[in-house]
């Protein structure tokens, strides 16, 4: 097998697995704007979904599928390939379980269930290992793939009471960097970006401003990074620039996290 290093985005069909709304919707406008082909998954948000795609009919298509289903995963995998006529090459694991940025309203030590934590790590975790295997025919095939995880950077700098989110997203990066030793040879890169709250997406619609003027205040950029600004980082891992990176981990937060 023939191992390619590296595609342009304009050569790329892309998965944005929770893609219909918030940061994914801003993924989506990112790697369409390259001249990527996108798939946006989308599991409740049907309308939104279909009104994205519609933004760019030539280059995407709204799929629904539960990403804890890997008999879901990889019959939007086959739809995509036969809309694309070429499999995925690259997959976003952007999806996110039920959960609102809101530290006065989440379960501390006392309250916390294994529910809560078994809860974010089926869609964070095992999301990604159904993603990642629907993926990979396709990727040896080629010679070719990148998969992108989103990360967090609260396991740097756990200042909210975020314990299940935070577990999963740790669990997440550990997943990211054995993945990038094992498919490396398959010419497939596993990387993360970690960020910190946005603003605003509906997760963090709730955090109260006082809580973003803070965050402000303690970045050298003196601001919140937006969800557009966020995205644009994934542009960087899919893109041949990258070629020679893998198993890392980028903190997007206007330097609030030094790693």
């Amino acid at each position: 097998m023939s191992v390619q290093i590296s595609k342009e985005i304009t050569e790329q069909v892309v998965l944005i697995t929770g893609g219909a709304r918030g940061l994914g919707a801003c993924l989506v406008r990112a790697f369409a704007g390259q001249g990527a082909k996108v798939v946006i998954n989308y599991l409740n948000s049907e309308a939104a979904a279909f009104a994205l795609a519609a933004e760019f009919p030539e280059q995407a298509i709204a799929i629904r599928a539960d990403v804890c289903d890997a008999q879901a995963v990889a019959a939007m995998f086959a739809q995509a390939a036969k809309h694309f006529e070429a499999p995925i090459s690259t997959v976003v694991n952007n999806a996110l379980p039920n959960f609102q940025f809101n530290g006065d309203a989440r379960p501390h030590a006392d309250t916390l269930t294994w529910e809560h934590l078994q809860h974010q790590m089926e869609g964070i975790v095992r999301g990604a290992l159904n993603t990642t295997q629907a993926a990979l025919p396709g990727m040896e095939q080629s010679g070719f793939g990148r998969i992108i995880n989103i990360g967090t950077n609260l396991f740097q700098n756990p200042v909210v009471p975020y314990h299940d989110y935070t577990a999963a997203k740790a669990a997440l990066l550990s997943f990211t960097r054995t993945l990038s030793h094992d498919l490396g040879p398959k010419g497939v890169t596993v990387n993360m970006i970690s960020g910190g709250l946005l603003r605003t997406t509906d997760a963090s619609a709730a955090t109260p401003e006082a809580v973003f003027d803070l965050i402000a205040q303690s970045t050298p950029l003196r601001r919140v990074t937006s969800p557009a600004e966020f995205a644009d980082a994934a542009l960087f891992f899919a893109s041949p620039w990258s070629r020679a990176v893998t198993g890392q981990n980028l903190v997007v937060d206007g330097g609030l996290v030094k790693n």
